[in-house]
């Protein structure tokens, strides 16, 4: 088998995993300025198909939305896939180094706060959830 192609029923997955979740796929550094300029709060799952994190990662993104309160906005990147969207979305990200998975919850445009990758690793989905949900109860609205 071929592995490029293995490797992309992966990565096919993951993206599907978060499109039906809710999120927006941001794919072009345009996209990513469009997204990321709207007035609200915003969280950016930076998405990877990078072991035991992305598969805490992504259930985490898409059950912690379930909530009273939560961002205005769901976008994601691929890390590794979509390149130019990703390095645009970590010029958003001041301050804080290139980690995938991860969140980045930004507001009208400015981060936040992030959740990287070593607050994910090693954690089960719940635990990613509730961190997730107290950071939507200090930064978010009301559904």
């Amino acid at each position: 088998m071929d592995f490029n192609i293995y490797m992309q029923d992966f990565v096919e997955q993951a993206c599907t995993e978060i499109r039906e979740a809710g999120y927006e796929e941001l794919k072009t550094p345009e996209e990513v300025d469009e997204a990321l300029k709207r007035t609200g709060t915003t969280l950016v799952m930076v998405n990877s198909i990078c072991g035991c994190a992305g598969g805490v990662a992504r259930p985490a993104a898409a059950h912690a939305i379930h909530y009273d309160k939560r961002p205005d906005h769901l976008v994601t990147v691929f890390a590794g896939q979509d390149r130019e969207a990703t390095e645009r979305a970590r010029e958003y990200f001041e301050g804080y180094p290139p980690s995938s998975p991860s969140f980045a919850l930004l507001k009208d445009g400015k981060i936040l706060t992030m959740v990287e990758r070593n607050e994910i690793e090693g954690k089960e989905p719940v635990e990613v959830v509730s961190h997730l949900q107290k950071l939507f109860d200090e930064y978010c609205e009301e559904v």
